[in-house]
């Protein structure tokens, strides 16, 4: 059985021999839709529970479009030229497009040309999120749960906001796209690790799928909502970064529509985990870093039995990466286990803490094999995890551990997915 893993911009081939127990899980997503522009052009003309785009924005607003940085795949060169199209009574001056860094580093002019296209960087004023940078942001309200929520000042200062993205499974928001290009997208360092704590990672309903009773989503809701008029236009994606679906409009409703159709063609049932699961980051742009990866590795230990194992693929040509503290939380950790004291029990949230955090509780409960051609076996394994260099024979090693007829799962589009064990369901 021959299997194609998404991997960096290439893709590899797993030729799996005669005779082994493989199962391969993936999502249906539907075709892309034939005119991909237009359906993003009708999406603004006849939105979900909102005035048309063109009507509800003044020649003389201020408009803030907020966009992916680069570890997204939105196809902004198809989705930015039908959104501006509606905006053409509005002067260039008055449009700022702000991108959505969060904590991740800043986009390089070259990335900037290649996720937007040269006419875009070329005639609009670009600002990137610096999440430590205090003087950038200012505050824009107060959550029920009593926390200040602090946002790019220059998206604030705008007369309309328009959060764009893409709506995929995530593995403690519940699903991308929506509120989460303002907050993580545009929020302060501070305002970050107040929703990214300990406490709600750990929490049961900071998974996969689950908006609803998700604290981490509900608090981004929050904020983003805080902030009008706000315009969403968030797109779904199959495999190749095509456009399956297009929601725009109310924040809330569109968003939550989107979700629904995400889930409805991600979401594949199992009747019983794994021993072995092998799983990619999606390729290019989502697997550039290990700290992007820990999302592969999350979906796999969904489907994996206790003491089982996962091989991540994933080109990491970003490094685990040297910048943030992931990598620092890591390398200084013993173990899982003491990386996980380390962060429950740390007075203040820890930036990237998050990632490491799920990285850990992943750790605790099963190995994981790492095959990456851009990170040394030094880097691996201080990472807490081992090098794999030729995903068929570590399959077969671990064929000694756990039998010849032990069950491998193999999940090609990785956070793409959404399985579940229905005994777990």
């Amino acid at each position: 059985m021959r299997v194609r893993l998404p991997y960096g911009k290439t893709g590899i081939v797993v030729d799996f021999r005669e005779g082994l127990n493989v199962k391969v899980v993936e999502p249906a997503p539907p075709a892309a839709l034939p005119d991909q522009s237009g359906a993003v052009r009708d999406a603004l003309r006849r939105p979900i529970d909102s005035v048309p785009l063109r009507r509800r924005v003044r020649s003389s607003d201020t408009v803030g479009i907020v966009v992916n940085d680069i570890t997204r795949p939105t196809p902004y060169k198809t989705v930015l030229p039908a959104l501006l199209a509606e905006l053409e009574h509005v002067p260039d001056k008055q449009i700022v497009i702000l991108v959505a860094t969060g904590t991740h580093r800043q986009n390089t002019v070259a990335e900037l040309r290649t996720m937007l296209g040269d006419a875009a960087v070329d005639r609009f004023r670009i600002i990137q999120n610096e999440a430590g940078d205090l003087n950038a942001h200012a505050l824009a309200g107060i959550t029920h749960g009593g926390r200040e929520a602090w946002i790019h000042r220059e998206y604030l200062a705008c007369d309309f906001r328009i959060l764009t993205g893409f709506i995929e499974p995530h593995f403690f928001a519940g699903f991308s796209g929506g509120g989460k290009a303002c907050m993580p997208g545009l929020a302060s360092l501070q305002t970050i690790l107040n929703n990214h704590c300990a406490e709600n990672i750990d929490h049961s309903e900071a998974t996969w799928g689950v908006t609803e009773g998700n604290p981490v989503w509900e608090e981004i809701q929050e904020v983003a909502s805080m902030v009008e008029p706000t315009f969403l236009l968030n797109v779904t994606l199959n495999g190749d970064s095509q456009i399956t679906g297009v929601f725009a409009g109310d924040l809330a409703q569109a968003h939550a529509r989107g979700c629904e159709f995400v889930k409805q063609h991600a979401t594949v049932a199992l009747d019983a985990p794994f021993d072995i699961v092998i799983t990619s980051n999606s390729g290019y742009p989502l697997d550039l870093n290990l700290y992007q990866a820990v999302k592969g590795m999350s979906v796999a230990a969904r489907v994996v039995k206790e003491g089982g194992a996962i091989i991540v693929a994933a080109d990491c040509w970003d490094g685990i990466p040297a910048h943030g503290e992931y990598q620092r939380l890591l390398f200084e950790a013993d173990s899982p286990g003491s990386l996980l004291e380390h962060l429950r029990n740390s007075p203040v949230t820890i930036a990237d803490g998050w990632q490491a955090q799920i990285h850990a509780l992943i750790r605790m409960r099963t190995e994981v094999h790492l095959y990456s051609e851009n990170l040394t076996d030094e880097q691996i394994e201080r990472a807490m995890l081992k090098p794999c260099h030729d995903i068929v024979r570590t399959v077969d090693r671990l064929l000694e551990t756990y039998g010849p007829r032990a069950t491998i799962g193999v999940l090609p589009a990785g956070p793409q997915t959404i399985p579940f064990v229905c005994s777990q369901s």
